[in-house]
């Protein structure tokens, strides 16, 4: 069994833990709040592929994701960024649910599970 290895960490969280071949990444959000959803989806996502290239795999190993939006109604934008940005040959299971999120302007926070190379 492989020991665990804790990245980006600080004293509330790891940006990025990986354990026994898996790779658990922390919830991500944009740091521009004034983008619309699908702008901010889009940059939640290209840290998702820093953190799992750091963690040493890529987003054709996700097994599962967790989706949070601020508003239901603009999960349609989120998916358009999805969907551009998922490797369609390897989609993970996927969960969506509308939340209250960390700020007021935080459209979306998007949380993800991979396998190691």
């Amino acid at each position: 069994m492989s020991g665990i290895v804790r990245h980006q960490s600080d004293s509330r969280l790891s940006r990025a833990v990986t354990y026994n071949g898996v790779a658990y990444l922390a919830g991500l959000t944009a740091d521009n709040r004034s983008a619309p959803m699908k702008a901010q989806t889009e940059e939640a996502l290209k840290k998702i592929d820093g953190l799992l290239k750091l963690a040493g795999t890529d987003k054709s190993r996700l097994l599962s994701a967790m989706v949070y939006v601020a508003d239901m109604r603009l999960k349609p934008q989120m998916d358009e960024a999805w969907t551009a940005w998922i490797d369609p040959h390897n989609t993970p299971a996927r969960a969506c649910v509308e939340t209250r999120l960390g700020t007021p302007d935080t459209l979306v926070e998007i949380m993800v599970v991979a396998a190691l190379k």
